[in-house]
């Protein structure tokens, strides 16, 4: 399962040459659990549980909608419920959030009550005329508004007007969910609650408005940042300059105003000013040394970031060739949302599966798996992981086949007719294996560290403070280290793409690679990272400002903060979904680039596959080092030599 005594050996990098499949032991494993996904979907519905998911069932084991046998020896359990299509809860609002259960009475009914019934005498007339009783199933409509039992046996008055969705009756009311919040947060009064549910549902068309305002501009983002990109990175450096030596000026100027000041105080002031001054040294002093350290790091990396430039240069000219590129958040979205809708059918049809057990407390009936079953739901929990980062790690490896395919093509215009559709089909055919494998490594980090999430959550202010700080420094070490093993699983998939190697070969090539070239990295991940932040930044700013000046001005908006932030909430997630494309490109092409200019150098047979953009780096590096060895030295370089 580790890539020790791995025996794959290359000598020599032969991009998009030679195809082979890899991996075949870890795509065979990965079938193999999804297999057991499956079986665990079947036994869900062969336990009944996927049934009553669908149709819904009562409080006494009753599946609405159907005829049911009679498992439990009490009055309410057993009978026909074909024309009793619907679940009826009543008191809808009753909701166990420790146990994540409703706690009210549900019944089985043949009409959910579209008006306000405000006594038990409308209820009475309600069943009379539409046959519909909401009442116990023991007690007869008659005595509805005179029976003893009226205050366990009957819904909470008044019975709120409800809708039938997925077999439910569902309340039509937002204060019912704003009770919903109102229990996570009791600092807040129920009233706010209802005012921004109400909020919300009235400005509903104008969130998606804005929503689809910020997908347009993200996607207009995306065309323009490549002509824009140089000028961001000369407005950070302006402003990182600026800001250092002016808060370093600042430092220096209050310790001297504040030293000549402790010579007219009185000696208990003078002793507290002259703490204060030797503070305001030490930082001036810190200031000083930061300010002279960026300097030196600007002068001797402002070529290193010319390559970002040029990197962006070269994904934008990517992008116009392969478009869809584009697309692929949205497909991978689409398929992450399919997968996890199926999955939480499945595991609510395990919820729902299992034996009838009635509760003496209660004479209810609850559905519990045996013991051996329950292990199912953690193994589900692991697919669900596994299965996820498997489909993200799919796209990563569709746009690096199409990147590299570029890249490694000299004649543009013998680009395969659809790149995407060219990629998708290598990694179906020979590198799935590769993709699983790398998922896997990325669930066995996130698993321990949701596992210590949960718990710290669970222990929150009943641990001691080192337990707390121990919790703490494990889930951070354990997110860094996925961020990490995620960094390097997407150029062991890039370097999968070029010359087709195993997952364990990909990883170590890429990351020798990053090793030679690690101030690069560097360099173009924090400088790529700020333009692309800039960008999320800009998207969220004109969907804030657009929502603003929409919702401000309307009276009947009155809680307009909230909508405002849902807009650009999803604003950012769009924003990133985009942006995160634009930013693999770019790790996809350095990746390429380093490749390309370690084993070429331009001589014939040794040619170079980059674009012009990135060939006027070289060549600018390249006169820069012949520059400075004839300065220091007649003898030129290797690399310079090498160059001519």
């Amino acid at each position: 399962m580790a890539c020790f005594g791995n025996n794959e050996k290359r000598t020599e990098w032969t991009p998009l040459e030679e195809r082979s499949v890899t991996d075949i032991p870890w795509l065979i494993f990965f079938i193999l659990f999804c297999i057991g996904m499956v079986i665990i979907t079947g036994l869900s519905i062969a336990m009944g549980g996927t049934s009553r998911l669908v149709k819904g069932y009562d409080s006494y084991g009753n599946i609405c909608g159907q005829n049911n046998s009679k498992t439990l020896d009490i009055p309410q359990n057993g009978g026909d419920f074909t024309q009793r299509k619907f679940v009826f809860f009543l008191e809808p609002c009753k909701i166990d959030l420790v146990n994540r259960k409703m706690k009210s009475i549900a019944l089985c009914v043949s009409k959910c009550p579209e008006e306000e019934l405000k006594t038990l005498e409308d209820v009475r007339k309600f069943a009379i005329m539409n046959g519909s009783k909401l009442c116990r199933y023991d007690i007869e409509h008659s005595s509805y508004p005179s029976h003893p039992d009226k205050a366990t046996g009957c819904p909470q008055l008044p019975v709120k007007p409800s809708k039938a969705r997925l077999n439910r009756c569902v309340p039509v009311d937002v204060s019912c969910y704003a009770q919903f919040a109102q229990a996570l947060v009791n600092s807040v009064s129920e009233n706010v609650f209802q005012r921004i549910a109400a909020g919300v549902m009235a400005s509903k068309e104008i969130i998606f408005g804005l929503c689809m305002l910020s997908i347009v501009l993200s996607g207009i983002l995306m065309v323009v940042i490549r002509y824009i990109s140089a000028v961001l990175v000369m407005i950070l450096t302006v402003l990182v300059v600026l800001g250092s030596i002016a808060g370093t000026g600042v430092l220096w100027w209050l310790y001297v105003d504040l030293k000549k000041s402790t010579n007219s105080t009185s000696p208990v002031e003078q002793a507290i000013a002259q703490g204060n001054t030797q503070g305001l040294l030490a930082y001036a002093i810190t200031a000083t040394v930061f300010t002279v350290v960026l300097l030196l790091l600007i002068v001797f990396l402002r070529k290193r970031v010319a390559l970002t430039i040029a990197l962006f240069h070269v994904a934008g000219n990517v992008f116009t060739h392969i478009p869809l590129l584009a697309l692929q958040p949205v497909w991978t979205c689409m398929s992450l949302l399919l997968f996890w809708v199926c999955w939480l059918g499945v595991l609510l049809s395990l919820g729902t599966s299992g034996s009838p057990v009635l509760n003496t407390d209660t004479q209810t009936v609850e559905f519990k798996l045996a013991e051996p079953l329950q292990y199912m739901v953690w193994y589900h929990a692991v697919g669900l992981i596994w299965v996820s980062e498997f489909i993200l790690a799919c796209q990563q490896m569709t746009v690096a086949g199409a990147v590299v395919t570029y890249y490694f093509t000299r004649n543009k215009s013998q680009l395969p007719v659809m790149p995407i559709l060219t990629s998708v089909l290598r990694l179906a055919r020979y590198h799935l294996g590769t993709v699983a494998k790398g998922a896997f490594i990325i669930t066995l980090v996130e698993i321990p560290r949701l596992i210590l999430t949960y718990i710290h959550t669970q222990l929150k202010g009943k641990e001691n403070a080192c337990a707390r700080c121990m919790l703490k420094a494990c889930i951070c070490c354990l997110w860094c280290l996925k961020k990490c093993l995620q960094y390097l699983n997407q150029n062991a998939y890039t370097a999968t793409a070029i010359n087709s190697t195993s997952f364990c070969t990909s990883a170590q090539d890429a990351f020798i690679i990053m090793v030679e070239n690690v101030v690069r990295v560097a360099v173009i991940n924090t400088v790529g990272t700020f333009i692309l932040f800039l960008g999320k930044v800009l998207v969220v700013s004109c969907t804030a400002f657009v929502g603003v000046l929409t919702l401000r001005y309307q009276q009947e908006y009155t809680v307009w903060v909230v909508p405002v932030i849902i807009a650009c909430l999803f604003a950012y997630l769009v924003a990133h979904c985009f942006l995160s494309v634009y930013d693999m490109v770019v790790d996809v092409l350095f990746l390429c680039f380093a490749i390309d200019s370690k084993y070429n150098d331009g001589s014939r047979g040794k040619e170079y596959y980059m674009e012009k953009a990135l060939m006027e780096f070289v060549e600018n590096s390249r006169k820069a080092m012949e520059r400075g060895a004839s300065g220091g030295s007649k003898e030129l370089t290797p690399m310079a030599r090498r160059g001519r």
